[in-house]
């Protein structure tokens, strides 16, 4: 289906501001007069100018799903129906991995569960890059394969729209009902094809200096010198966790009161000094080098072994979030040449 441009951003403000059946809230990609260098995630339309193709915003979608401070019990009831619209890739590739964290045969979260339950997810095509965007990087793409309910393909002044499941036909007609939708054409698609395609060219081309290996089971090889090298900036400050749209580690916190028992969920960082100590002061990675090396090879080794998926998915924030300036790609970059470099001696 082709939709006009103008008539989808006005149904998001719509929805945003009157609640638009059957969505309790509308979020989606928005740059802010304030801060107009910038995309954000927002639910307000009065803050900026939406901008749902572009790049992805510094929000993670994992925010909406996985928040950082939540109550898990007693259980949220009543979780309103969310649209998040302009989701990107790269989010999307977080997703299958938090859904396989978060939801399987050993254990679910009752509240991620209900929030991925309650939300439709539609994502868009990139049509920008920011300049830490590296997908191709870790095999990904700037356009969603897979994981969204439907997607939004732009076509200058329109979008190409596509549904895959049911939440995605459900948005389809609550849009339908609001505007005239056209069927798509031959040329249509054509087009979507060679923009995507000039797409994949254009972010290959950022990161022509950051090539690197594939093979990264060198990464747990490599001796503890390159770590130290590629770590000594590092200020252990977890930002690069929190903003990382696979990180899922927690806290449980118990703040029951009186004879109300509740116990809160709250994010937890491998950068952090404190983390996975135990009762008696132990650590099993007291230095800032071990903690540095943990959270690669957790991308690159233990979630493609826990999950078949690797915990990267090329969005760059977190090196944009590093107050040192660390820019991940690079140090994979490094630590790989390392790897490579002492198999081969």
């Amino acid at each position: 289906m082709i939709v006009k441009a103008d008539a989808l951003f006005s149904f998001l403000t719509r929805c945003a501001k009157e609640e638009l059946s059957p969505y309790s809230q509308v979020f989606f990609p928005l740059r802010p007069t304030t801060h107009p260098d910038t995309l954000v995630l927002s639910d307000n339309p009065d803050l900026g100018t939406l901008e749902i193709d572009s790049y992805r915003p510094v929000d993670p979608v994992k925010l909406l799903l996985y928040s950082v401070r939540e109550r898990v019990y007693p259980e949220i009831r009543n979780v309103p129906e969310r649209l998040i619209v302009g989701v990107k890739a790269c989010d999307l590739r977080a997703v299958e991995v938090l859904d396989r964290a978060m939801i399987n045969d050993d254990f679910t979260d009752p509240s991620y569960a209900a929030w991925r339950k309650a939300t439709t997810l539609v994502s868009c095509d990139c049509t920008a890059t920011a300049p830490t965007c590296h997908c191709t990087l870790v095999d990904g793409k700037p356009y969603a394969e897979s994981g969204f309910d439907a997607n939004l393909s732009r076509l200058g002044d329109e979008f190409l729209l596509t549904a895959t499941t049911e939440k995605g036909k459900a948005f389809v007609q609550a849009l339908q009902d609001f505007t005239s939708l056209a069927a798509a054409t031959r040329e249509s698609k054509i087009e979507v094809t060679k923009n995507r395609e000039q797409m994949i060219q254009q972010v290959d081309r950022q990161n022509a200096d950051l090539k690197r290996s594939r093979d990264y089971t060198a990464m747990r090889k490599v001796k503890e010198q390159p770590w130290e090298i590629e770590s000594k900036e590092c200020v252990g400050c977890g930002a690069c966790t929190h903003i990382c749209p696979t990180c899922y580690c927690l806290i449980l916190n118990d703040e029951s009161q009186g004879k109300r028992f509740v116990k809160v969920r709250s994010y937890d960082s491998c950068q952090w000094n404190g983390y996975a100590r135990v009762a008696g002061g132990g650590t099993p990675r007291p230095k800032m080098t071990e903690r540095f090396r943990n959270r690669y090879l957790c991308k690159f080794d233990y979630m493609p072994s826990n999950f078949d998926r690797l915990g990267c998915t090329g969005c760059g924030r977190c090196t944009d979030a590093c107050p040192a300036k660390i820019d991940f790609r690079s140090a994979v970059q490094m630590i790989l040449k390392a790897g490579t470099l002492e198999q081969t001696r």
